[in-house]
């Protein structure tokens, strides 16, 4: 399971407040906390700033990567603000994200297409947000053609999707379930990945609802995951889950996990 480290996005306040006040040490200890928790990447994300968004991405790139030796996933729909943090980013980034939108695609695809990168593709088509199964596997199948068509390996791709509150719409938790995995079985070798905590807005004792749908999600396939790393009883719910499933061989992760104190029953 590959984990996304999501809080370094400038829709918390706190984080906010030290991109504006380039406050590198709080950043970097955000990060680095999350490195230590076992996140795979982390998700850098500064779109409450707008016209100075392009600025405040690349700075937080140059200042977690100058720090932390881990990979970034480039958060944002802005096409000129993910060229200029990838052209910084030292390694291969993911790229947060593609749609289907036919403005989105065509500005996007010589950002994802200019070096490599993973790359996560909404199943967002022009007419609105996916309700059903159907609708999500329509428009992830077609995004897995086009940019496989335009030489990107299936591999790098991380077709989002979408969760959605389940307080808004009961079936929203299944119709994701279901459409991870008819995505994972229609197009082996392709990655899912999703936004954990949607799931739950709206709700009280949120964490227990996105523990439980992290186990059903990673049982229907599910390939990665954006989340928070330091939640050690999320992070032990995704261990012991992923050694269940086999993937955690001689169970080592699981034990080193406990033993070093980053996960809690």
């Amino acid at each position: 399971m590959i984990i996304v480290g999501e809080k370094i996005n400038t829709s918390r306040r706190s984080i906010a407040e030290a991109v504006e006040k380039r406050d590198t040490d709080f950043i970097v200890g955000v990060a680095r906390e999350q490195a230590e928790a076992g996140a795979n990447y982390i998700d850098v994300n500064a779109g409450t700033f707008l016209e100075q968004e392009a600025d405040c991405l690349c700075w937080l790139v140059e200042t977690v990567q100058n720090s932390i030796d881990l990979p970034l996933c480039l958060d944002s729909p802005n096409p000129a603000a993910l060229s200029e943090a990838a052209r910084r980013h030292r390694g291969e980034p993911m790229i947060n994200s593609i749609s289907l939108e036919a403005d989105r695609f065509q500005s996007l695809l010589p950002v994802v297409t200019s070096q490599p990168c993973h790359i996560v593709a909404l199943c967002m088509s022009e007419t609105s947000m996916p309700i059903t199964t159907e609708e999500r596997v329509q428009v992830g199948s077609e995004l897995i053609k086009k940019l496989t068509d335009e030489g990107i390996p299936l591999g790098k791709i991380y077709v989002d999707p979408l969760v959605q509150p389940v307080s808004v719409d009961i079936q929203m938790g299944i119709a994701t379930l279901n459409a991870i995995t008819r995505l994972m079985n229609d197009f082996p070798g392709v990655n899912t990945i999703c936004g954990l905590s949607n799931v739950s807005f709206g709700l009280p004792e949120r964490h227990l609802i996105n523990r439980s749908f992290l186990a059903l999600c990673m049982a229907s396939g599910l390939s990665a995951v954006i989340l928070d790393p330091t939640d050690k009883k999320l992070m032990a719910t995704l261990l012991a889950v992923d050694m269940l499933l086999g993937q955690d061989e001689y169970c080592e992760k699981y034990i080193d996990a406990y033993q070093n104190g980053t996960i809690a029953g």
